[in-house]
């Protein structure tokens, strides 16, 4: 889901042509077991299985770097305490060809840049999605944000959780992780309460990468955090995503007026372009999905889901590639985004374009505009609860 981007030309350095994300202290470089961390480059070899992790440069004046997490299959997930971004995820396909199969920056530069990149890889709060009208009211006081996708509020605000420092500690206790760990003062972006935030990364060797996301907070305040990984399972960013196919376990999903907030309401699925109850391609009714230019899908589907237990809600698959990924979360929705806005403005960097449905996003999530809609699922974190989600990517290689 982006603004869209703005036609002054943005050419980044981004990894291959794919790559083959408040008042925190400087990254830590403590580190478990056999944990190939130091307090300069790693000098090992990034092949081996473990967690490596190298100087990638400064933000905020403070240090920024790169993690290097490799499982026993030889696949490579590499995340950014910037942002917490994922910024590449390496795998084979069925003849063996390694690529990544999402969008991401090879240097730091591509994600300092003016304007920003649409949220390629990152850890979005304090709220993922959109609120209406940049406020809402909690506990009688009415809470005024950043207005920064026309009149409403995106992702956080202007600087959101993917605009900073994450302290980082990394971890190899037999399978590889990452924990980042942020503050969130009370009054950033208008945002009530002090907001204590943990996101742990975990690469498996099922090829699973797991992400744990935990919040507490002083004061209530909404909280709705989630990734924004932009894939295509092609590796291949001149291959359109519209051939991909899509699986949503969801019989409904919530409609949304011409600025993309809900109306409130939860419309079946059922003979819509919005049915994924079974596998169709991204591309078949994508033509016929109501809405303003430029079209596309960038909506929320009401997962079928029962409760908080972790769940499979979505597959997608590519076939010239064999890989399929699967996701599983313990949130209510999914936010399925086309790649809309994407207009070619940022190139690879071999000077190919990323034109519009060339990646799509799927945001494991509470519903957009929650803190203004009292019938969606409670976004609301108070003073004493624990805030705690989980999902999963699986990739899977059909030989």
């Amino acid at each position: 889901m982006k603004k869209l981007l703005t036609s002054t030309v943005v050419c980044f350095l981004m990894a291959g042509i794919f790559s083959s994300c408040g008042n925190n202290s400087e990254s830590k470089n403590e580190t478990s077991d056999s944990a190939s961390t130091t307090n300069n480059t790693d000098t090992t070899d990034m092949n081996k299985p473990g967690i490596h992790q190298t100087d990638w440069g400064e933000s905020d004046d403070k240090k920024v770097h790169l993690f290097t997490l490799v499982n026993n299959n030889g696949v490579q997930v590499k995340i950014t305490n910037y942002g917490g971004t994922i910024t590449s995820w390496v795998a084979p396909d069925s003849k063996g060809n390694k690529s990544s199969i999402v969008l991401g920056f090879n240097e730091l530069a591509g994600y300092l840049a003016k304007p920003s990149p649409p949220y390629f890889g990152a850890t979005i709060g304090r709220y993922g999605n959109r609120i209406a009208d940049a406020k809402f009211t909690l506990d009688g006081n009415t809470y005024t944000l950043a207005a920064n996708n026309g009149k409403n509020h995106l992702h956080g605000g202007e600087k959101g959780f993917d605009k900073v420092v994450w302290e980082a500690s990394p971890l190899n206790a037999g399978t590889p992780s990452l924990t980042l760990n942020y503050t969130s003062i009370d009054g950033e972006e208008g945002y009530p309460g002090n907001l204590k935030v943990s996101v742990k990364f975990t690469l498996s060797d099922d090829n699973e990468l797991t992400i744990e996301y935990n919040a507490e907070t002083d004061k209530a305040t909404p909280v709705n955090l989630t990734n924004h990984s932009y894939f295509n399972l092609t590796g291949d960013i001149t291959n359109p995503i519209v051939d991909h196919s899509l699986m949503i376990d969801a019989d409904r999903y919530t409609p949304v007026d011409t600025t993309l907030i809900p109306t409130g309401e939860l419309a079946p699925v059922k003979g819509t372009p919005f049915d994924f109850t079974k596998p169709h391609k991204i591309g078949e009714r994508i033509d016929k999905v109501p809405g303003a230019s430029p079209g596309g899908y960038d909506h929320n589907w009401v997962l079928n889901k029962k409760g908080a237990d972790l769940a499979m809600v979505a597959t997608l698959t590519e076939p010239t590639t064999g890989r399929k990924l699967e996701v599983y979360t313990t949130e209510p929705g999914l936010q399925f985004y086309s790649g809309n806005f994407l207009d070619g403005t940022i190139k690879t960097s071999d000077g190919k374009p990323i034109n519009k449905h060339t990646a799509m996003c799927l945001e494991t999530q509470h519903f957009p505009d929650s803190p203004n809609k009292p019938a969606f699922p409670n976004t609301i974190l108070k003073p004493g609860e624990k805030y705690h989600t989980t999902t999963k990517y699986k990739l899977v290689v059909n030989k």
